[in-house]
């Protein structure tokens, strides 16, 4: 089964500004490298519970490319994905495939340190017709060379690591079927803090979760969201802060919606 989220990708215009306007918005940001075949690269933002915040752009802006994230990118920055972290990726896609997924994979990844370390690992992709899935993610090399850890994890901000998600979805009917074969666990009706949600649902799995919210057939912002970028994770929730609940500036953060939870609220 999947362990946990295991990273949120972000795309952005141009890798150095974003960096350096996460840097201002409270993290530390470590470079991360190019990935195998030179089309992208990427910072990362490492937390404590060992998740973190891909941070990725396309070394050359034109022409458009055949790459997964580029037509997302190309409607402007933002949280484009995200990944769970698995142990086993071969058994997950047998299970997965039985309970009805279309499983692509597993493909082989990997990326050069600006050290020259390299890494590698392997991913599947899931698709499950308009219900938005994650990739899995099992590490070839180990999690803390793709993972900085240590210093990297500590923030000005105060954040300890990745609550949960909010996944935007058209039916949290079908969403939730699918996401309780995805993560194996049980979920209860939520009341996402979102505007414009109709209703939710949250899977909890360890210290995280992912929240499936449903927007309101009015709710224009939401609708045009799924309508342009489809639909898929909507806010990342953090654990930590200052003690307050607070949501980061969207011009620092790049248009990925960051809201930032103390512990203490995350438990009741």
């Amino acid at each position: 089964m999947v362990r946990a989220i295991d990273h949120i990708v972000i795309a952005v215009n141009d890798l150095a500004t974003a960096s350096a306007d996460y840097e201002k918005a409270g993290f530390t940001v470590t470079p991360g490298g190019e990935h195998t075949g030179g089309a992208t690269h990427n910072a990362l933002v490492s937390f404590g519970d060992g998740a973190y915040f891909e941070l990725i752009a396309f070394k050359v802006a034109d022409p458009p490319q055949d790459h997964k994230w580029w037509a997302k990118l190309a409607q402007g920055e933002g949280t484009v994905d995200y990944a769970l972290l698995s142990d086993g990726l071969d058994a997950e896609s047998g299970r997965l495939r039985q309970a009805g997924v279309t499983v692509q994979g597993p493909r082989d990844g990997g990326r050069t340190r600006p050290d020259g370390q390299r890494i590698t690992w392997k991913t599947i992709g899931l698709e499950a017709g308009d219900v938005p899935l994650p990739f899995v993610i099992e590490d070839g090399t180990a999690h803390d060379l793709r993972v900085p850890p240590g210093a990297a994890t500590q923030h000005p901000l105060g954040v300890s690591g990745v609550a949960g998600l909010v996944i935007l979805v058209p039916s949290l009917e079908r969403a939730a079927e699918r996401y309780q074969a995805l993560l194996g666990s049980g979920s209860g009706s939520s009341a996402p803090e979102t505007s414009g949600v109709s209703r939710g649902r949250r899977f909890a799995f360890g210290s995280q979760f992912i929240e499936l919210a449903e927007p309101y057939p009015n709710a224009t912002e939401l609708q045009q969201h799924i309508t342009q970028r489809g639909a898929g994770p909507y806010e990342i929730v953090l654990a930590g802060g200052n003690g307050k609940t607070a949501s980061l500036p969207a011009d620092l953060t790049h248009k990925a919606r960051i809201r930032v939870e103390p512990v203490a609220a995350l438990a009741r």
